[in-house]
């Protein structure tokens, strides 16, 4: 049963890309299908390569927010 909120945040505050799609990859097979991952990121390049990660790999990007005014991605598990 999907969830509305993140289960968990990443904080990936800091690190270039590649590192926060990694920690995404890495996370995400460990949560529960429809549960939200949070990536807190604040490498522009990350507003691209996570959606461009969720279309990959079949997950729903849920959209983009800002935490405390760092950017956050929020990832739903699908499969």
């Amino acid at each position: 049963m999907p969830t509305d909120g993140p289960v968990e945040v990443l904080d990936c505050l800091g690190q270039r890309c590649p590192l926060p799609v990694i920690a995404l990859a890495k996370r995400l097979p460990q949560v529960a299908v429809g549960a939200v991952v949070r990536v807190l990121a604040d490498d522009p390049a990350a507003a691209v390569d996570i959606p461009a990660w969720c279309r990959m790999r079949a997950q729903q990007y849920v959209g983009a927010t800002a935490v405390a005014g760092a950017p956050a991605f929020d990832v739903r598990r699908l499969s």
